[in-house]
Parts: C-alpha cells; sequence; structure tokens
C-alpha cells in the first residue's frame, strides 16, 4: 500500500488533468465553427411592385333599389336575360299610396268646385274675392299635392335604367324592399375591369398604362394580366385608399364578382444581382470570407417578395450566409455546408 502522501498527490494529479481536460473541451466548443448555409448571388430580373386587392366587375352597369319601404308583390323572372331600358323588373304594393292619391283627387274636386261657386259669386258682386282668392290656392295646392303623389307612385315600380343583361336578381315576391337594397343589377357581361383599393402611401407609384398580375382563387396556379386603366382624384380618407380601375382583356376567365390580388408592377430591372430576402437584414449581409464571417453593408434597389436587388458592395463569387444570423458575430469562425 503506498503512503498517504502518495495517494494525496496523485489525487491533485488527477484532479488536474481532469480540469485541463474540461477547459480544453470547453474551449473547442466554445472556438469551434459555426455551421452555416451559403448561397451565392444570382442575376435575374427585378420588380418592384404594389399590392392591392379587387373586385371584378362590368364596365358598364347599373345597379336598381328600392327607395320606399314595401312588399314586393310582382318581380320578373329575367336574371341573365336581356332587356330594354324602362324594362319593368318588379312592382312594389302601391294599395296605400293610390289610396293617398284617391283622396288628393278627391280633394281637388272639391276645391275645384268650390272655386267655381265662388267665382260665379264674385262676377255677380255677391261673394268675397278674398275667398275666391283662398279657393284659387286651395285648387293649386291639391294639384301640386296630386303631382307629387302621382311621382312617388312611380317609385313603385323597379324599371331597367339601361339597355343589358339581368347579370344578378335578389329579392322574392312577399319579401319586404328596404330603401337602398339593390335588387337588380343590370349591365353587359363583356368588358369587365377590376376596381381595387391601393394604400394611399403607394398610390403615388401608381400610374395608368402599367401591368398588373392577377391572381384568383378560382384560377389557382394561373397568373392573369390586366393594366391600369384610370385612378379615381379623390381618396377615401377614413380607409386612406385610393380606387384604381384596371382594363382586363376580352378573353379573361374572371367572372363578375371575383374577388383577385393584384400585383402592379411599378418598375423591372433587367439582369440585376439578386439575393434572397432571408439572407439580408435591413442592408446587411454575412459574406463568407475563408472560415470567417464578415458582416457587410449593401446597396439594396428593389426589395421583393423571394429576393432583393444588390446595387454594389458584393460580387457575383460572393458567398452570402442564409439565413442572416442574428447572433452570430462580426469575425465568427464559421464553417459552410459542403466545405
Amino acid at each position: 500500500m503506498p503512503p498517504a502522501g502518495d495517494v494525496v498527490k496523485f489525487s491533485r494529479l488527477l484532479l488536474a488533468a481532469a480540469a485541463i481536460a474540461a477547459a480544453g473541451g470547453a474551449y473547442w466548443f466554445l472556438t469551434k465553427p459555426a455551421a452555416v448555409a451559403a448561397v451565392a448571388p444570382k442575376r435575374g430580373d427585378a420588380a418592384e411592385i404594389v399590392y392591392a386587392t379587387g373586385t371584378v366587375e362590368p364596365r358598364n352597369w347599373a345597379k336598381v333599389a328600392a327607395l320606399v319601404r314595401e312588399r314586393i308583390v310582382e318581380r320578373c323572372d329575367c336574371e341573365g336575360q336581356r332587356v330594354e331600358q324602362g324594362h319593368v323588373l318588379a312592382r312594389l304594393d302601391s294599395v296605400q299610396a293610390e289610396a293617398t292619391l284617391a283622396e288628393l283627387k278627391a280633394r281637388q274636386k272639391l276645391a275645384t268646385a268650390e272655386h267655381d261657386r265662388l267665382a260665379v259669386l264674385v262676377e255677380r258682386n255677391v261673394g268675397s274675392q278674398q275667398a275666391l282668392d283662398r279657393a284659387r290656392s286651395e285648387m293649386s295646392q291639391a294639384s301640386a299635392l296630386i303631382a307629387g303623389q302621382s311621382a312617388r307612385l312611380e317609385n313603385y315600380i323597379l324599371r331597367a335604367p339601361m339597355r343589358g343583361t339581368v347579370l344578378r336578381r335578389d329579392g322574392e315576391v312577399g319579401e319586404i324592399a328596404e330603401p337602398g337594397t339593390v335588387l337588380f343589377w343590370i349591365g353587359e357581361a363583356r368588358p369587365l375591369r377590376v376596381v381595387a383599393e391601393v394604400n394611399e402611401e403607394d398610390i403615388p407609384q401608381v400610374k395608368p398604362g402599367q401591368r398588373a398580375l392577377i391572381r384568383a382563387d378560382a384560377f389557382p396556379g394561373r397568373t392573369l394580366e390586366g393594366t391600369v386603366d384610370s385612378i379615381t382624384p379623390k381618396g377615401d380618407p377614413v380607409a386612406k385608399t385610393y380606387r384604381v380601375y384596371l382594363a382586363l382583356p376580352d378573353d379573361a376567365p374572371l367572372l363578375i364578382g371575383m374577388t383577385v390580388e393584384l400585383n402592379i408592377i411599378v418598375r423591372v430591372a433587367k439582369e440585376a444581382l439578386l439575393l434572397p430576402v432571408a439572407a439580408v437584414q435591413g442592408n446587411a449581409v454575412f459574406v463568407v470570407d475563408g472560415d470567417r464571417a464578415r458582416r457587410r453593408e449593401l446597396a439594396i434597389g428593389i426589395r421583393g417578395t423571394g429576393d432583393v436587388e444588390v446595387l454594389s458592395g458584393l460580387t457575383e463569387e460572393a458567398r452570402v450566409v442564409m439565413p442572416y444570423p442574428d447572433k452570430l458575430g462580426d469575425g465568427a469562425r464559421v464553417a459552410p455546408a459542403g466545405g
């Protein structure tokens, strides 16, 4: 059995060796290269776009709405059919309005008879001119009320405001038509257009004649095209948007009422140097330099949804860390995938 002093020395040597090994392992762990993925920039077209959503509608159409709250008593079976201007589309219950008109006509008849009686008396110098004037005023009042009520009776008949196709018909016989409720859409099925709402911060970039790429859920995987036709001069101060009208080609498969997403092309840079959006944070990237990652500021142009345009600060041969490493320091050791 070795002396006690030797045992203590041996234990101390073991502890020292373990400490050295632990320190070496920690140093290796802290200084080992960070595994990263690197990509090279590529050449391609960069497009600056303005995004918006819109609705497909006819270029020429009109809405027919009820002006009075009354029950629908008659409605044409004309959805999808051609109608002429003035064609009767529906009738509302006008019994009470017609009764009011009949009452007014009876009052007019009495007022006329009274006027004629007083006129005879005045002619014979046995009647009052003041009473005759009053009777004449009442007769004129009755005529005005009849004219107004007759005009209001027209509100109980819904007519086509233009020649066209009945694009849609709502409301059934027996239902109550509320004022302002659209019951018929009249117009031409072609040509079509898209009405879009563009945010006020983007509207200065939108000009008539610009191309727009259109996507609709009804046609997945298919991109259609349109052209900016006009922009409404006044925006909506509440929604902070401006209305933009886009013309569609005659062969567009879109249907009236469909919702679409738009990418209005503002500018295109041909054969630009591109980097994936994920590799860039602000204007900065990390470039692989040997076994080190170097942070570099770039001049950025168009920022797209997938790529950004690099104007300067990067060569085509560079290898850029992707995604952007938030926790990587400038000059940190890295081990790019694939060597």
